[in-house]
């Protein structure tokens, strides 16, 4: 059976949007048992993996904007998941540590991301799967230097 939107499916950022959509859909549903979301998790594992960056560098590198990150890291600290203290180099920042609680949660919360992650995945074989993340990074360069000369 054909569907409406049969057409739309011809293209790339069609395609793109709707799985996207339907794979956001199940990450969040994942994470919603640990009380976190996509940009809460992401946070995590950035400070996880990168203790003592700043604020504005994780910010930048999950490409979100500077007010609604600080509402990001106030929920965790609140939550007694993260920590912000002054950074070392520079006074004015601060720098964000996962808390023991922190870590904890997000060390059971990624072993259901990376379940759900293979999920995704599932039937495609690591050629494939290295294919995709390479088709994905140059369109990401594309989309983002699109007009650039």
């Amino acid at each position: 059976m054909r569907t409406p939107d049969q057409g739309l499916r011809r293209y790339t950022g069609y395609r793109l949007r709707r799985t996207t959509s339907a794979a956001m859909s199940r990450i969040s549903a994942t994470l919603a048992p640990f009380g976190l979301r996509r940009t809460t998790f992401s946070t995590l594992a950035l400070v996880v993996e990168h203790p003592g960056l700043r604020q504005s560098q994780v910010a930048e590198a999950l490409a979100i904007e500077r007010p609604n990150f600080v509402q990001i890291v106030g929920e965790l600290e609140k939550a007694g998941l993260l920590e912000r203290k002054l950074a070392r180099n520079d006074r004015r920042a601060y720098a964000l540590h996962v808390t023991e609680a922190g870590r904890a949660l997000y060390e059971k919360a990624r072993a259901q991301v990376r379940a759900c992650d293979s999920q995704l995945i599932e039937g495609l074989t690591p050629e494939q799967i290295e294919a995709l993340h390479e088709s994905l990074r140059i369109m990401e360069y594309n989309a983002t230097h699109f007009g650039d000369t």
